[in-house]
């Protein structure tokens, strides 16, 4: 995640002793927060994501869920959810955070949109997101999509300045990130066929052998207080 981003969401905290990256994976957030806080408990349900999240002395990685955090009232400084709010009982969430922000704590949830290179990879790209694996995304791809506008979030709220991801990558890398889409498994998992192939050659023709291009993602950030 953008440095930017999570030094702006660290300056917000009112204080930087604890930060809690809910959902965590595979740690990035965490280990990014572990920077500006003196320590960073770190949640997923996933015990394999644990075991292969990446290490710091500053995180503890704990297997636990966002609903019910394993920590003590009113002592935390900053609740983190990067790319995974969208995912949760947002009733049960928001009451936990509630409940262990310390007062004037925040809550930080962001999320990544839609991938863009160049008018014309776009166009394939676009194509394959909603024509060919649209109908796999689950239900709750719709708050992303909306640039977490319609994600309920009862907080008091400041608004935020805009952040996005930019990196040089080569087709491949491209190709493979696509890929990774949860669309794409379930389309895999329901149609017994793997859609990367075709959306491999059409994206060639569009892309010169060797060439690194820039690649695009906007951030839409939410930002609460206790």
């Amino acid at each position: 995640y953008p440095a930017e981003l999570i030094a702006y969401v660290a300056e917000r905290a009112p204080d930087r002793r604890l930060a809690v990256d809910c959902a965590t994976g595979s740690g990035q957030a965490a280990v990014a927060l572990a920077e500006h806080f003196e320590r960073v408990v770190a949640l997923d349900g996933s015990v394999s994501q644990l075991l292969h999240a990446r290490s710091h002395p500053g995180v503890c990685y704990v297997a636990g869920v966002a609903e019910c955090l394993p920590l003590a009232d009113r002592r935390v400084s900053l609740v983190a959810a990067a790319q995974a709010i969208h995912w949760f009982d947002f009733a049960r969430f928001h009451a936990e955070c509630r409940r262990v922000l310390e007062p004037g704590g925040v809550l930080a949830a962001w999320a990544y949109g839609k991938v863009s290179v160049a008018p014309d990879v776009d166009a394939i790209v676009d194509h394959f997101y909603t024509d060919v694996v649209g109908r796999y995304w689950p239900p709750e791809r719709r708050y992303v999509e909306e640039g977490y506008r319609t994600l309920p979030f009862p907080w008091r709220e400041t608004a935020t300045p805009g952040f996005a991801l930019d990196v040089d990558w080569g087709f491949e890398q491209l190709v493979e990130f696509l890929a990774t889409w949860s669309a794409v498994q379930r389309y895999r998992d329901q149609q017994g066929a793997d859609p990367i192939p075709d959306l491999r050659a059409r994206l060639a023709r569009s892309w010169p052998a060797g060439l690194r291009r820039r690649v695009h993602w906007p951030l839409h950030l939410r930002l609460g207080f206790a």
